[in-house]
């Protein structure tokens, strides 16, 4: 644990969840293939691939950039988009939507939460409210991390996503603790060290790119403190 800034007393801790509670590397990929898989059982989307899935994605997101926001949203709007350019009657849209998302979500949770975090979330728990800021759309409950946590807020659904504003002060007033006494945890330099800092909370930065926090193209400002493994935390116990 390496520490770059005084700190608060800590009375509270935020998550990321993505590559900061458990390895996500390919957990997205391979759910949006599966649901393309899907999408290509309808004879209109057969030559669907990944790579015109994901063309057809950024196209949506150039026409409805606040879009970013919310990837459910954005997801939904990309297959809708996909279907509009099909013979396929719109009055089918909404069970084919709801077959591809479900297999999205699905894949989406198939992720290994490790023991040792477990371990360390029942730990932290006992001493300090936790809670989840995330920008993805993973459910705390489908992957068995819901006991720990007080709340979990998800970029769209609870404001802008991070670094925005809304969301971390949505969790400042959720815990009615004063932000500069929450401890936002994360492996994003831009959206959870950059946006906790400027957004009055403290920062740790987990590196998991085995790389000097200083040869990081996305440093922009230093957290309160740096660990390499999420078990370094104990040290707050």
């Amino acid at each position: 644990m390496h520490f770059y800034r005084s700190i608060n007393t800590i009375k509270a801790l935020t998550f990321d969840l993505d590559d900061t509670l458990y390895d996500n590397s390919m957990i997205v990929e391979k759910a949006e293939q599966e649901m393309v898989k899907i999408l290509q059982n309808y004879e209109q989307l057969h030559t669907l691939t990944i790579s015109k899935y994901l063309a057809e994605k950024h196209t949506v997101l150039l026409s409805h950039p606040e879009i970013y926001h919310d990837v459910n949203v954005w997801r939904f709007q990309t297959i809708k988009s996909l279907l509009n350019k099909t013979d396929i009657p719109v009055q089918k849209f909404a069970d084919i939507i709801d077959e591809s998302i479900s297999c999205f979500n699905f894949w989406r949770h198939k992720m290994q939460v490790p023991e040792s975090t477990h371990t360390l979330l029942t730990k932290l728990a006992t001493k300090y409210p936790l809670a989840v800021i995330t920008n993805g759309n993973v459910d705390i409950n489908q992957i068995g991390l819901g006991d720990y946590f007080q709340f979990s807020l998800r970029g769209g659904e609870h404001g802008r996503s991070k670094p925005f504003p809304e969301i971390f002060d949505l969790a400042s007033d959720k815990l009615a603790i004063p932000s500069q006494h929450i401890l936002h945890v994360g492996d994003n330099l831009l959206t959870d060290v950059n946006g906790a800092i400027n957004n009055g909370f403290l920062a740790c930065f987990i590196n998991i790119y085995k790389c000097d926090i200083f040869q990081l193209d996305d440093a922009r400002c230093l957290p309160h403190m740096e660990i390499t493994q999420l078990l370094e935390l104990d040290n707050l116990l």
